[in-house]
């Protein structure tokens, strides 16, 4: 782990933020894989998945990102939390927007209760715009604090974002498997349920990119975007993760999943950082 930090803090730190979140994204690749060796998947480990999912979000936001920008700004008292909690508002805003215009379908819903703008385009589609709406805020998170690391924020650790890496591709790896097999249930080959899974996570490195560069080059803002990913992973979890685990009978395993995710990314993020 010493020498993946050191390496990391040798390159640039939007190459760094491109390399962390193509594993991010290698990750569900690999949990979408698992289509080609299983016919179905139990409910049960699904909705336990889904809450895991929920869980590193929740923590990734406050440990990685609100906890940090709070850290970093100027002033004390309410002076000082004024840049989080706008951040966190434009955040869960952007995230709202784009539930109300994109097209998607959440994964244990009916045909009938997709959201967004009115479309004709096949459920296979709208279930793999739904996780995509997860994973933007994920990617965006991980160049954010990389941007912040080489602009020299105290709060910012290189520890830091490799935790968030590794969190957030801990629950991509289920993620893609919760993906590909609902799709293969639809009747779909298990090629193409492979392909939408994986492709679910392949906008991660081009929110991380941004991240890196807008705050490389817009140093004062690394406050505000912390907060906003954070603000962004929380709306996701709320509006979406949670309520698709609250569909059956195993509530209680989805919310020691939950349990269970916020545990590890805490320890990951705590240890590392």
């Amino acid at each position: 782990m010493e020498y993946i930090i050191d390496y990391f803090e040798s390159i640039n730190p939007i190459v760094a933020a491109l390399y962390a979140t193509l594993f991010t994204w290698g990750l569900t690749a690999a949990g979408a894989s698992l289509v080609f060796l299983f016919k179905g998947m139990n409910r049960a480990i699904l909705d336990g998945m889904l809450g895991f999912t929920g869980g590193v979000m929740v923590a990734a936001s406050f440990w990685s990102l609100l906890a940090p920008g709070i850290e970093m700004s100027p002033g004390e008292g309410f002076v000082k939390v004024w840049p989080s909690a706008i951040g966190f508002f434009l955040g869960s805003l952007f995230i709202f927007g784009l539930d109300k215009i994109l097209p998607h379908l959440h994964i244990n819903f009916k045909e009938s209760e997709k959201e967004g703008l009115q479309t004709s385009w096949r459920r296979t589609t709208l279930l793999t715009l739904a996780i995509t709406m997860h994973n933007i805020p994920e990617g965006l998170a991980i160049g954010v604090l990389f941007g912040g690391v080489s602009a020299g924020f105290e709060g910012a650790s290189i520890g830091g974002a490799v935790a968030l890496a590794l969190g957030i591709g801990l629950q991509n790896f289920p993620e893609g498997f919760a993906v590909a097999m609902p799709l293969r249930r639809q009747g779909l080959s298990r090629r193409k349920s492979f392909m939408f899974g994986q492709a679910s996570a392949i906008v991660e490195p081009f929110a991380a990119v941004i991240g890196a560069w807008a705050v490389s080059t817009f140093q004062p803002i690394l406050p505000y975007a912390l907060s906003f990913a954070a603000g962004a992973m929380i709306f996701v979890v709320v509006e979406e993760v949670i309520p698709e685990t609250q569909r059956d009978n195993y509530t209680d395993i989805a919310t020691m999943g939950f349990i269970g995710g916020f545990i590890i990314m805490m320890a990951l993020d705590v240890g590392l950082a």
